[in-house]
């Protein structure tokens, strides 16, 4: 790769860390995308190098991408990667037009993941066996997804210093390590103070995982992984056919308050979207009726 290019990735690398506080799996992502196109770059254009490319040379890309076989969702994704690569360019004044604003990537179908309903919901969670150790840790990990609508990376991240039982909130760390505070319910309380007063307090927890709430049988913090398992487990015991996972849970949760008369606007505080736009993804709701919250809610409506 030229050195150009890899110079030029390498500060689109700093930026999306500091500035954009992206995780690492995303960097790496954007990164890979951009990587792509220096490569084809190098053997279609050698004399251009990332600041000289122009509209129709980033549409000879995407169309020998598109012949490649790849999905649509992918093709989006690596043209997401360039376009945000090129608004770095800008927005550090390496350029002075955006060859990247018009390119156009295919139009993907909304996909929502399956919802439960609420009677689901309770299926699901009665259907935890309580005698087991991990019992009473899996049902307040359950209740606590769909009472709260919290990411997978927000529950296994939890703290002990980020629940306040007295007022009954969460303070989560989403992304961007943007805080926000979430209602949580009575019965993930319960269950919660359960596994927390009669399993943890006997476990033998690791050295710098004291802290972490929810801790598996070698007292460390659960992974990913190890809770999309768990949740699959519980679906086949509840005997529930649907394709669940934790993010099923949110969705159930936003989905649930919206049809239960909640407010927009503090559906998207609770869910820690940046965008009301992105909130409808998760709700199912009439575009006119969104724009009539953006107007009621927009400071430059």
């Amino acid at each position: 790769m030229q050195k150009t290019w890899e110079n030029h990735i390498k500060q689109f690398r700093h930026y999306l860390k500091i500035e954009r506080s992206l995780s690492e799996n995303s960097i790496e992502a954007y990164s890979r995308d951009v990587e792509k196109l220096a490569n084809y770059s190098e053997v279609n254009f050698m004399e251009l190098g990332p600041l000289s490319l122009e509209l129709e040379h980033l549409r000879k890309f995407v169309n020998e991408i598109a012949k490649l076989g790849i999905s649509d969702y992918t093709q989006a994704r690596i043209i997401s990667g360039i376009k945000a690569f090129y608004r770095f360019l800008m927005y550090e004044d390496k350029i002075n037009e955006d060859p990247a604003q018009l390119l156009e990537a295919p139009k993907l179908g909304r996909k929502l993941p399956d919802t439960l309903s609420y009677e689901e919901i309770v299926q699901l969670l009665e259907a935890i066996p309580l005698g087991e150790p991990e019992g009473h840790r899996n049902r307040a990990m359950l209740e606590m997804l769909y009472s709260s609508g919290l990411r997978v990376s927000e529950l296994i991240e939890l703290k002990k210093g980020q629940v306040f039982e007295d007022v009954g909130f969460l303070k989560v760390v989403g992304k961007g390590n943007k805080e926000r505070l979430v209602p949580i319910g009575k019965d993930a309380l319960k269950y919660l103070n359960i596994y927390k007063d009669e399993v943890r307090v006997h476990q033998a927890i690791a050295k710098g995982h004291e802290e972490y709430v929810f801790l598996n049988r070698r007292g460390k913090k659960l992974t990913r992984v190890m809770i999309f398992l768990i949740i699959k487990k519980t679906a086949e015991q509840a005997g529930i056919e649907k394709n669940i996972s934790p993010h099923t849970f949110r969705h159930s949760f936003a989905t649930h308050l919206i049809e239960g008369g909640a407010d927009l606007r503090a559906v998207q505080e609770m869910l820690g979207h940046e965008s009301i736009t992105t909130t409808e993804i998760y709700t199912h709701l009439d575009r006119d009726y969104l724009r009539q919250v953006l107007t009621d809610f927009h400071p430059r409506k």
